[in-house]
């Protein structure tokens, strides 16, 4: 059964095509062991993609696409359980709830399996909901896997005492040039994507963008915009421009 958020069609696959093997296997390896794990690095990194196709080879994962406060948290968690354990599992009128009642109801829940929480989008998490998270695990009963929105300490200054072991810790970082220009004439491929220059282009756009995928993703894509063309050449300078002003 397909659990709530999470795209269909990804897994370990996914992983070694975009050459995150080494990161998957940590994953596996962090599960496999029960224990937390905190990942953070910049955005477009490709945390999402990492944790949303490792979910799919975990049978008892519960991914959770965002987190901002804890009711949401606790809502979230419980479709994703009354899809892994059947709609009886939980009562119906959990979107009516309290916090403190569903919480209750979550926690139960959970130790029914050996689940494992996904939690990604941390973005600056509040103390209450650092707070929710701990209670959740019980001390390890539920291992869980915290994606923060950044490295910066606004986000992951507040989640560090649930890994307090450097070993419960993961910073992802963009690729290498190399590894990065594979994966951009992979997409270019992949969206048919041509010019005269188209080399000169990408290469360019992967030195501009520091190696981050997802932002060769967007300048990829963008790159078959008629206002990025001239004849059959890629304005690739106007382009990184309008990409860093946000116009995508």
């Amino acid at each position: 059964m397909q659990r709530p958020d999470v795209e269909p069609g990804l897994g370990e696959e996914y992983a070694r095509i975009v050459e995150r093997t080494a990161e998957f296997e940590r994953l596996t390896l962090q599960a496999s062991q029960r224990k937390p794990l905190l990942i953070s690095g910049p955005e477009g990194v490709g945390k999402t993609r990492l944790l949303q196709a490792f979910a799919q080879t975990q049978p008892l994962a519960l991914y959770v696409s965002q987190v901002r406060a804890p009711h949401e948290l606790l809502l979230s968690l419980a479709g994703a359980l009354r899809t892994l354990l059947g709609a009886r599992s939980l009562p119906s009128h959990t979107s009516t709830m309290s916090t403190c009642s569903l919480k209750g109801v979550v926690d139960r829940a959970l130790g029914a399996k050996r689940f494992l929480m996904i939690l990604d989008h941390l973005e600056g998490p509040s103390r209450v909901v650092t707070k929710t998270i701990k209670e959740l695990g019980y001390y390890g009963r539920t291992p869980i896997f915290l994606a923060a929105r950044s490295p910066h300490m606004e986000d992951i200054g507040a989640l560090q005492p649930l890994v307090s072991d450097k070993s419960e810790r993961l910073e992802m970082k963009n690729w290498p040039p190399a590894v990065a220009l594979e994966f951009a004439h992979r997409e270019a491929e992949r969206t048919d994507l041509s010019a005269s220059n188209l080399d000169v282009a990408l290469q360019s756009l992967v030195q501009l963008s520091g190696g981050n995928p997802g932002s060769i993703v967007h300048m990829v894509k963008m790159a078959h915009q008629s206002q990025y063309r001239i004849e059959d050449q890629i304005k690739f300078h106007v382009l990184y421009l309008d990409y860093r002003m946000g116009r995508r």
